[in-house]
């Protein structure tokens, strides 16, 4: 099953991604074109708020043309010894808010045909907000809401909830919810 390559080339190196051309040997032998995205690892979190909502971020997707709500998430970066410290870090420079109890949901590829991104997924609880908090970064325009899990739902159906990470935290906070398990605890 392994693909071995035989040559690799950088085409571009951005601040958060590499392109890659690659030629592979397949187990059969043959030679196989591959491209390849190059990406940090990431970190997202779903942070509910005492009175069991979710904070989350609407920001403009140039890729898609659209504003979207997503949960707050950002990229490894020197500084983060674990995708733990990045999640605390990303939460307080797009909420204002640090959290007193951390969970660790999942982890995964997330579109292994193309990039090898890594995104960790964390539940964080009893939030408050900091007097002085890291700042956003510069090319970063959010807007916070705390939306209910219907009004949340309701963005999903409406197409302002489309990214993975996010499809992910709404069907985990359902599953929470249809389990009966309390969220503002």
């Amino acid at each position: 099953m392994e693909e071995k390559t035989v040559k690799s080339q950088v085409i571009h190196k951005g601040n958060i991604t590499e392109y890659v051309l690659e030629e592979v040997r397949l187990p059969n032998g043959k030679i196989a074109p591959r491209e390849i995205v190059r990406h940090d690892d990431a970190a997202a979190i779903i942070p509910f708020t005492d009175d069991g909502k979710v904070l989350f971020v609407k920001q403009y997707r140039k890729p898609i043309e659209q504003a979207l709500f997503e949960i707050p998430a950002g990229l490894m970066d020197e500084t983060d010894a674990s995708p733990l410290e990045t999640a605390k870090r990303e939460l307080e420079e797009e909420t204002g808010c640090r959290a007193k109890q951390w969970e660790m949901i999942t982890s995964f590829y997330s579109s292994p045909g193309f990039t090898d991104e890594f995104l960790t997924i964390y539940e964080a609880k009893g939030l408050y907000q900091v007097e002085e908090p890291l700042q956003q970064d510069e090319d970063e325009n959010l807007e916070l809401k705390a939306l209910s899990f219907e009004e949340a739902w309701a963005e999903y159906e409406q197409g302002t909830i489309r990214d993975a990470k996010t499809v992910f935290g709404l069907f985990h906070w359902k599953a929470k919810r249809d389990c009966g398990e309390a969220i503002d605890e």
